[in-house]
């Protein structure tokens, strides 16, 4: 394919224009401009929530551009008013949110959970889970009743993550795996990072609508990732181009690589097969 028919470009954030300090990748604040002067959109994905995002496309100058949240879960447009608005959203059902959360009070009561509705991060309580996980994310998280919580019908719920040592984590994962429950899909973003959205939620079906959104044909689009969450994105854009930190199983979904995440790799990327070409 010819790579100057790139007309959008989705890249994942952490371990891709993130390096391991959590810093942007230093070069794309020179690249992005000529994606926008092409008129190019560079869109976040992430399992990350708005708060989560928005900071980081301040910083690259992108807000116009939509940001696919959760994974996919909320996709938002910020608004001339300044307000972010929501283009797609898919929500976790709530009876099985309920039914998950007490399993995990009664079974599994050292798991952390941390429940996501639009831009807000609910937990039960601060644990040392809760301030890692602020750490990165530089926000701050809204203690409350989870049970309680889950009464409010008109509150979404786009996204459980569950957060605990490696070994219960995986207990879990294989718990609730045995539920069979018919929205939810589960999956592991860290060893002890469990997260849980609809089962209709992933990068490649944001890919999709936002292809659709912008009128782009999927072969005219690249995607940019390291995680194994990545994997589905990265075959079904026209161009899938992996960080080379990301793990071998990861590498093998694509034969595009570029350097990795502490060597300007997307930044490298966008030169190589849109810019430079």
């Amino acid at each position: 394919m010819n790579s100057r028919q790139i007309q959008l470009v989705i890249s994942d954030i952490d371990g891709t224009i993130l390096n391991d300090h959590h810093l942007v990748d230093d070069q794309l604040k020179d690249i992005l401009p000529v994606l926008h002067q092409k008129a190019i959109p560079f869109i976040l994905a992430s399992a990350r929530s708005p708060k989560g995002m928005i900071p980081i496309t301040e910083e690259l100058n992108i807000t116009d551009n939509p940001i696919i949240c959760y994974n996919g879960a909320l996709v938002l447009k910020k608004q001339k008013s300044g307000h972010y608005t929501s283009l797609f959203s898919h929500e976790l059902d709530r009876e099985e949110v309920r039914l998950i959360v007490d399993i995990i009070k009664s079974e599994f009561p050292e798991v952390a959970i941390n429940l996501y509705s639009g831009s807000e991060w609910y937990v039960a309580k601060n644990d040392k889970w809760t301030k890692i996980e602020a750490d990165i994310t530089k926000e701050h998280p809204i203690v409350k009743n989870i049970q309680q919580l889950l009464l409010n019908v008109a509150l979404p719920i786009h996204k459980l993550l569950l957060i605990g040592e490696s070994e219960e984590i995986k207990q879990l994962l294989e718990y609730c795996t045995n539920l069979r429950l018919p929205n939810s899909s589960f999956y592991l973003s860290k060893d002890n990072y469990l997260e849980i959205t609809h089962r209709d939620v992933s990068k490649d079906k944001a890919l999709v609508e936002l292809s659709k959104y912008y009128d782009v044909p999927l072969e005219n689009t690249m995607a940019i990732g390291d995680n194994f969450n990545d994997i589905p994105m990265l075959s079904l854009a026209g161009l899938g181009i992996v960080m080379d930190n990301a793990p071998e199983e990861v590498k093998k979904s694509t034969n595009l690589k570029t350097t990795d995440n502490n060597n300007n790799g997307v930044s490298k990327a966008i030169r190589k097969f849109i810019i430079d070409t």
